[in-house]
């Protein structure tokens, strides 16, 4: 049981190893169409559909239309806690890198 827990832990940092997909994950903690994200990111539609069928296919984001527009959302705010848990630690030691001047 540990050792599938590891592989599915390692498959979803795989996802998140990605800087758009990233910028996408940082959008979606309210749900967004795709259109949405286009304006808010400047990335082409096809860029932007491409890391959210990554992301659906790994179960993280689900999708919904409604009219002409598919809007997406996560699948568990937990994921977002997580992400930024990690920025924090990032910002964290950027700080602490700038203030010892590299």
């Amino acid at each position: 049981m540990e050792k599938g827990l590891f592989v599915l832990h390692a498959e979803i940092c795989k996802v998140f190893s990605n800087p758009t997909r990233l910028e996408i994950l940082n959008l979606l903690k309210k749900e967004l169409s795709v259109t949405e994200m286009i304006q808010k990111t400047k990335l082409s539609q096809a860029n932007i559909s491409q890391h959210l069928s990554i992301m659906k296919s790994k179960g993280i984001v689900a999708s919904r239309r409604n009219g002409k527009n598919i809007y997406y959302k996560l699948t568990n705010p937990k994921i977002i806690k997580a992400f930024d848990i990690i920025r924090e630690v990032l910002s964290e030691r950027l700080a602490k890198r700038a203030r010892r001047g590299g």
